[in-house]
């Protein structure tokens, strides 16, 4: 009982953890994707390039989704505590 339910536990913390990361880390691929072909284009080597493009479109993703991710994220949370007594 006990390893089915650290399963349960640990399969929904890591699938919210994908769902609240996933906004950001395709945001910076898709940002460093472009960037690298633009310097490839260009032959422009530059490391500054892709760093501040990237930090800014995360940050505007993280601004825009920002009430998304935080309301799943307090519903995992309450979700989990209110079942607390249900694991004992």
């Amino acid at each position: 009982m006990s390893m089915d339910l650290a399963l349960m536990l640990t399969s929904r913390t890591l699938w919210a953890a994908v769902l609240i990361s996933a906004p950001m880390l395709l945001t910076a691929l898709l940002v460093g994707l472009l960037i690298s072909i633009f310097q490839v284009v260009t032959q422009i080597q530059e490391m500054s390039l892709s760093f501040v493009p990237k930090l800014l479109a995360v940050a505007g993703v993280m601004v825009i989704s920002g009430p998304w991710l935080l309301r799943h994220l307090v519903a995992f949370a309450s979700s989990l505590i209110l079942s607390i007594p249900s694991y004992l």
